[in-house]
C-alpha cells in the first residue's frame, strides 16, 4: 500500500495525515494526532522541539504498522520561530515560542535605528512584535550565548527536516516570514543582516515548494525499520499550504485560514510593497509556485482558547460546541473588542482582559461566559469584514465571497456570522486545509497533478464545501459601524 504523508504542526496540536488518490479523488486518513504544548522554563517559553520530532517518528511507525510505505513526506508548521545549529551540527537550545516575552520592546527599539519604511520596503512583511527579525534583535540585545555558537538558522520545519535527513535547507515560504528576506531581489537581504550583525552564512538559498530536500537518514531508517523515504519541501508555512488547498475557481479569490490564528488575504503574482500596504500593516509572504500571499494576521480563536483554559482552571469544563451554544443564547452586539489589541497576545487570564478592555473603551463589560464568547466571536466576524475590505482595496479586486479553510470552520456559528458581517457568501472547507495543501504540493512534485489549479480542482471534487449565505444584513451593518468606532479602527 502506498500514499504520501503530510505532517501538519499547529500552535496547539500536530497531526500526520496519509493521503491517497482513488479515481481522481483525494482520500485522507489521520494516522497520528498529538498535542503541541509549549513549555515554561523560568521566565522563558519554549517549544518542545524534540517531542515534536518524536511524534513525527511515531507517525512514520504508525504508517509502517498499517503496511504503508509512503512515496514521500512533507512538513508544515507555524512561522517566525527557529532553532540555531552549532558548529558541531547539534541544536544549541530549544526554540523560543513566539509568545515568549523576550521580544517586548524589541520592535520599537530596532525601528528607532532602522526606519519601518526601510524594513518594509526591503521585505514587504507586516510588523509583528514576534517576527524573527525582532526575536534575533532581542537576543542580540540580551547577549544570548547561543548567538555566539550558532552556525545555521533553521525554521521549525527546516529543523525537523534536518533531524530526519541530516541536510540543512531553508524553505522559501517560511524564509519570507522572517522579515529578513528580500522578495524583489529573491535573496536574504544583506543590508538587514548587516544592521543586525548577523552572518550571511547562517542562511541558505531557500528551497521552493516541491523541491526534494533529501531522504531519511540511515539512523532513522534503522531505528524505525523503514526504507529511506524521500522528504519533499512543501509550502512549509502552514498558511502557505492552506492557501494551496483553497478550492477556488476564480484566479482572484479571498481566503481566511481560520484556527488559533486567522489569516485573511488573497493570492498575488508579485508583492504589493507600497505606502498603503505598510500603513495598513499587510504582509507579502511567499506562496507556492511563484505566488505571494497578500494578507493580514488576525488574532483568531486563540482568545477563545485562552478563555476556555482559564475557565477550566476555575473548574468549568466546556467543549467548544458548548461554548458556541452559550454564545447563541447571549444578547447580540452588547460589547466588542479589537482582537488584535496587544493585550490579547500573551497567555494569561483572557476573560479578565476582555472585561478590562471593554471598560477602558466605555462599554459595559461582558460578565457571563456566554456573553464573553459572543463578544469574541462577533468581534472576530466584524474584524474579518474590516480586513476583507482592506484586501480589496490593496489588491484592486472585488471578491464575490470568502473561502474559509482550517479547523476553525468547524465553528459553524462563526462561519455564519462571518457571512453576515461581510454581506457575502462564505464557502467553508476543507477543514484540514494545511495538511491537504501539503499533500497537493507533494503530488505536483511527483507529476500526479500538472499544476496548482489541477490540484485545487481535485480538492474541490474531493471534500465537502458548505455555503453560508448572509443574513440579518441591517443589524450587522449597524454593528460594524459601532465596532469600528469603539475599537478606533475607523480613525
Amino acid at each position: 500500500m502506498s500514499g504520501i504523508i503530510a505532517f501538519d504542526l499547529g500552535a496547539s496540536s500536530g497531526r500526520a495525515l496519509l493521503g491517497r488518490l482513488n479515481g481522481g479523488k483525494i482520500e485522507v486518513e489521520e494516522l497520528h494526532r498529538f498535542p503541541n504544548d509549549p513549555v515554561q522554563v523560568g521566565d522563558r517559553l519554549h517549544w518542545d522541539i524534540l517531542r515534536l520530532y518524536h511524534e513525527i517518528k511515531q507517525g512514520l511507525l504508525k504508517a509502517k504498522h498499517l503496511g504503508v510505505t509512503p512515496a514521500s513526506i512533507g512538513i508544515d508548521s507555524w512561522a517566525v520561530d527557529f532553532g540555531l545549529i552549532g558548529r558541531n551540527g547539534e541544536l544549541i537550545a530549544n526554540p523560543y515560542h513566539y509568545r515568549d516575552r523576550h521580544t517586548e520592546g524589541a520592535m520599537e527599539s530596532l525601528l528607532a535605528k532602522v526606519p519601518a519604511s526601510v524594513i518594509f520596503g526591503r521585505t514587504g512583511i507586516q510588523f509583528l512584535s514576534f517576527n524573527t527579525i525582532f526575536q534575533l534583535y532581542a537576543m542580540k540585545e540580551a547577549h544570548a550565548p547561543q548567538l555566539k555558537e550558532g552556525s545555521r538558522l533553521l525554521m521549525i520545519p527546516d529543523l525537523l527536516r534536518y533531524f530526519l535527513t541530516g541536510h540543512m535547507h531553508n524553505e522559501f515560504t517560511n524564509a519570507t516570514t522572517t522579515q529578513l528576506y528580500n522578495p524583489i531581489d529573491g535573496r536574504w537581504d544583506p543590508e538587514l543582516l548587516k544592521q543586525l550583525d548577523l552572518p550571511a552564512s547562517w542562511f541558505g538559498d531557500p528551497l521552493k515548494p516541491g523541491d526534494q530536500a533529501g531522504v531519511l537518514r540511515a539512523s532513522v531508517c534503522e531505528e524505525l525499520g523503514i526504507p529511506p523515504i524521500p522528504v519533499c519541501a512543501v509550502a512549509e508555512h502552514d498558511t502557505g499550504s492552506a492557501v494551496v488547498a483553497v478550492p477556488a475557481t476564480d484566479r482572484a479569490f479571498a481566503y481566511l485560514s481560520c484556527g488559533t490564528w486567522s489569516l485573511m488575504g488573497t493570492e498575488v503574482d508579485k508583492p504589493v510593497i507600497n505606502e498603503t500596504a505598510q500603513k495598513l500593516n499587510f504582509t507579502n509572504e511567499g506562496g507556492a509556485y511563484g505566488t505571494y500571499r497578500l494578507l493580514k494576521n488576525i488574532m483568531g480563536l486563540w482568545i477563545l482558547q485562552e478563555c476556555r483554559r482559564e475557565w477550566e482552571r476555575e473548574g468549568h469544563s466546556y467543549s467548544f460546541a458548548e461554548l458556541v451554544k452559550l454564545a447563541e443564547q447571549a444578547e447580540a452586539f452588547e460589547s466588542f473588542i479589537e482582537p488584535d489589541d496587544a493585550t490579547f497576545l500573551a497567555p494569561g487570564n483572557m476573560p479578565s482582559r476582555i472585561e478590562n478592555y471593554c471598560r477602558s473603551t466605555g462599554q459595559r463589560p461582558p460578565t457571563t461566559h456566554g456573553q464573553i464568547v459572543r463578544c469574541i466571536m462577533e468581534s472576530l466576524a466584524l474584524k474579518y469584514r474590516y480586513v476583507l475590505e482592506m484586501t480589496e482595496r490593496l489588491s484592486g479586486h472585488k471578491f464575490g465571497g470568502l473561502h474559509m479553510v482550517g479547523g476553525g470552520i468547524q465553528n459553524t456559528l462563526l462561519c455564519q456570522w462571518t457571512a453576515n458581517a461581510i454581506g457575502k457568501p462564505v464557502w467553508a472547507g476543507p477543514a484540514e486545509g494545511s495538511a491537504i495543501g501539503n499533500l497537493a504540493v507533494q503530488w505536483i512534485a511527483q507529476g500526479v497533478f500538472s499544476d496548482i489549479w489541477e490540484a485545487r480542482r481535485a480538492i474541490r471534487d474531493s471534500f465537502p464545501i458548505t455555503t453560508y449565505e448572509p443574513e440579518e444584513g441591517q443589524a450587522w451593518s449597524e454593528a460594524y459601524g459601532r465596532f469600528t468606532v469603539l475599537t478606533k479602527l475607523s480613525q
